[in-house]
């Protein structure tokens, strides 16, 4: 059959067109893969594999102060439980989640050979050992106080989170990677204590802008360190949700002994292999591509991540090395920034004022759930002790009843005092020891506490004030024990900044000779005199060489020269080389206009 098919449903031969059928097929395939598989939620941060394995090591106990377990037991209990696909899919998940140079914020915490930043991989999962971070475990706080959605496993014997409470907003902390049906995200990893300033910030000020959100979040922090070029890219991904980042390697040029020099490289762009990246400058120095690199050596070591040590030849200028290096290598690389994430269900890209008011929503919904559910159970409690407390006031009365009752003290006891039918249970159940002075006043306060505690709770469910203060003092809890420094340096790009700006606006001295040597020097090397002094040398020249103009200019005026050739250039004042009064020719700089001498003539102009 060309464009139809038929398909037996319940011994009935039904027709369908075999391109709707297609369709649907691969329309219901492609949402599995983006809900289920590829792309994290907006609220926890974390895609279905990595919620499933830190909630099955949560209900095995698998906490930061427990013994660490075979990975291949959790794998196999994630598979058993929730997870029905490949166990390689699981593990490589939990392996990239104990990687301090994958994830900012690890969130389990391995024991053995988990891979390294040379690409090595993993051991086998029967070789190593993991549980949880301490970091994960605030993930899950307040899980079983009905704070989140559960729904039923893959064969309805279980029920799993829908979302994990994430009392830390992972989504930007850890940032995520996947590639779905049509659509990829690469969010970058953030500094916890930027975030959460962030956070606190819009919740202090609603109307606070994206500039403002910036000078907090100043950009992604990546576990690896490196420099961000520039802050134009960053600023267009967190207003886009789209934008594409340079990041370069973080290098110094040493002094050696020896006359020589050195680039040592200390942090390394985002994701880069560094064996593979010392054996492609190994290879470019051999084809030529790159020279004046004597020797290439890896210094990592447990305490330096990344030392990378880089010998230069005598002649060579380690700069120009420096910027061949990163034009021609992993040394400097780009970072496509996409942030994509499941909101309600729906794949939709954020920006970062979105990503971090969708966490406080989620945030809000948790305490609130939270709170009606701590309530409910205070309430539960101050119902059973109004019903002790009638019992401890009519004991004599409600021993009879029980003692004179055949089988049905409760109803008796029920009708009598007009208990519900749990409170009647809570006096049957009741021991000797309660009718004791001292238990009948530890009765009386629990139930005084209850009372403060449950017109506290009802006090938040009616205060959004009061709720969004609580999301604050958690996060600060957070920061202050788990905060750190950012990793990642930002500095200007070429052509974002301003050089004038970094050169102070003072007076100089410029003096240009007769052979067309010119230098700019401070004011104050000339001073005053009085009359009949002699005065100073302001500057050295060879014998047949002579001063030929000087004047004073600024070092912010752009000065304009003027040939014989009938051609002008321009320079800034501090643009002339520098030198002391009695610098020689050789140090001053020559601008040569054409001929053999030749002529200039100033003009200053003034901006």
């Amino acid at each position: 059959m060309d464009s139809k098919e038929t398909e037996n449903r319940d011994g009935k031969i039904v027709e369908r067109d075999i391109e709707e059928e297609m369709k649907t097929a691969y329309i219901d395939y492609a949402m599995s893969v983006i809900v289920q598989r590829a792309l994290p939620d907006v609220r926890d941060g974390l895609k279905p594999v990595h919620r499933r394995i830190l909630y099955t090591m949560y209900e095995d106990g698998l906490t930061s102060d427990k013994p660490y377990r075979k990975s291949a037991t959790t794998v196999g209990d994630v598979l058993g439980r929730y997870h029905p696909h490949g166990d390689s899919s699981v593990y490589d998940a939990m392996v990239r989640m104990a990687q301090t140079f994958s994830l900012r914020y690890p969130l389990i915490d391995g024991h053995g050979n988990f891979g390294s930043i040379d690409g090595d991989g993993a051991a086998a999962y029967r070789y190593t050992e993991a549980r949880m971070s301490k970091l994960s475990e605030v993930m899950l706080t307040d899980i079983e106080k009905n704070t989140v959605d559960f729904m039923p496993n893959f064969d309805d014997r279980l029920q799993e989170p829908q979302v994990l409470p994430a009392r830390i907003p992972a989504l930007l902390v850890n940032g995520s990677s996947g590639i779905a049906v049509g659509m990829a995200t690469n969010i970058p990893p953030h500094n916890l204590t930027e975030v959460i300033n962030g956070i606190i910030k819009i919740i202090d000020d609603d109307n606070v802008t994206d500039d403002q959100l910036m000078q907090i979040i100043k950009g992604p922090d990546f576990p690896t360190g490196g420099l961000i070029l520039g802050r134009d890219a960053i600023k267009q991904a967190y207003t886009t949700g789209r934008g594409k980042i340079t990041v370069r390697a973080e290098a110094e040029i040493e002094e050696l002994n020896n006359g020589r020099q050195k680039i040592l490289v200390t942090s390394l762009p985002y994701q880069v292999n560094k064996a593979k990246l010392i054996e492609n400058i190994a290879n470019l120095v051999k084809e030529k591509r790159i020279e004046g690199i004597s020797e290439l050596r890896d210094e990592s070591d447990r305490e330096n991540a990344v030392r990378i040590h880089i010998g230069l030849k005598k002649d060579a200028n380690a700069r120009v090395v420096l910027n061949q290096l990163y034009k021609n290598t992993q040394m400097q690389d780009t970072f496509g920034i996409i942030m994509l994430a499941l909101v309600n269900g729906e794949p939709k890209i954020l920006t970062l004022r979105q990503c971090l008011d969708y966490y406080i929503d989620h945030r809000k919904n948790v305490i609130l759930r939270r709170t009606q559910f701590e309530l409910d159970k205070a309430l539960a409690r101050a119902h059973i002790l109004e019903g002790l407390k009638i019992a401890l006031d009519n004991i004599d009365e409600v021993i009879n009843i029980i003692r004179s009752s055949y089988d049905d003290p409760k109803e008796r006891l029920m009708e009598r005092f007009g208990l519900s039918d749990i409170q009647a249970q809570a006096i049957l159940d009741m021991r000797l020891k309660t009718l004791s002075g001292l238990q009948r006043e530890k009765i009386e306060e629990e139930y005084n506490e209850l009372m403060k505690l449950i017109a506290h709770l009802r006090e938040i469910l009616g205060s959004e004030r009061l709720v969004f203060d609580i999301i604050k003092e958690e996060l600060l809890q957070i920061k202050e024990k788990y905060g750190d420094e950012r990793l990642t340096k930002i500095v200007a790009a070429e052509g974002e900044f301003n050089e004038e700006d970094l050169i102070s606006n003072e007076q100089t001295v410029v003096a240009l000779t007769h052979f067309g040597y010119i230098k700019r020097m401070p004011v104050d090397t000339y001073k005053s005199q009085r009359r009949g002094g002699k005065g100073i040398t302001g500057i050295s020249t060879r014998e047949e060489d002579f001063v030929k103009q000087i004047f004073t200019a600024s070092t912010h005026d752009t000065i304009l020269f003027f040939s014989n050739k009938g051609k002008v250039y321009t320079l800034k004042g501090y643009e002339l080389p520098e030198a002391g009064r009695t610098a020689d020719r050789r140090t001053g700089g020559q601008y040569s206009c054409g001929g053999s001498r030749p002529a200039l003539t100033f003009s200053i102009e003034r901006r």
